[in-house]
């Protein structure tokens, strides 16, 4: 290898471990799962709707079948989507810790609600209310820019142990 494709080896190496190193508490709700027990990885294989629709729901996850990343235990519907997530947890795990990236935006850690998510750019955002999808939908990029702006100073603060508002989760199953 040339010094060139070492620079760029070492620089990617040294962010993926950079990235890890300042994850915040993961949002756990009343369940005692990340995403409330939601399959993380389904997300990645749903239809996605265009802004303005609803997403479909999300796939609640089987209390047999987890992995823990973050702090967290996440569930998953199946074996194969568990071992998709333990390849690479940080590709399937839910932006800003599994808060609300409308919050974030704001400036704020409120919960993630698993039936309201989008994927942007092969990343995983979830937002509080159907409400709040709206405001987030008017300019995601925006919003994104915002948000990543604000989280490297909201990040080291406690995670939200609010419950998400008008939510009655599924998930885990059996």
């Amino acid at each position: 290898m040339n010094r060139f494709t070492l620079t760029i080896a070492a620089a990617a190496t040294a962010l993926t471990f950079a990235g890890q190193a300042f994850a915040g508490d993961q949002y756990v709700d009343e369940t005692g799962f990340a995403v409330s027990g939601y399959d993380v990885v389904a997300y990645f294989s749903l239809p996605q709707n265009p802004v303005g629709e609803a997403q479909p729901e999300g796939v609640p996850g089987n209390k047999a079948i987890t992995a823990e990343y973050n702090g967290s235990t996440f569930a998953f519907s199946s074996e194969e989507n568990k071992a998709m997530f333990e390849a690479d947890p940080a590709k399937y795990a839910p932006q800003y810790d599994g808060h609300c990236a409308y919050g974030v935006s704001k400036g704020g850690k409120v919960p993630g609600n698993p039936n309201l998510w989008r994927i942007v750019d092969d990343k995983l955002y979830l937002n509080i209310t159907k409400n709040v999808v709206g405001f987030w939908e008017e300019d995601i990029p925006g919003n994104l820019d915002l948000a990543e702006n604000n989280w490297a100073s909201i990040e080291p603060e406690p995670k939200s142990t609010a419950t998400i508002p008008q939510f009655s989760s599924a998930a885990p199953v059996n």
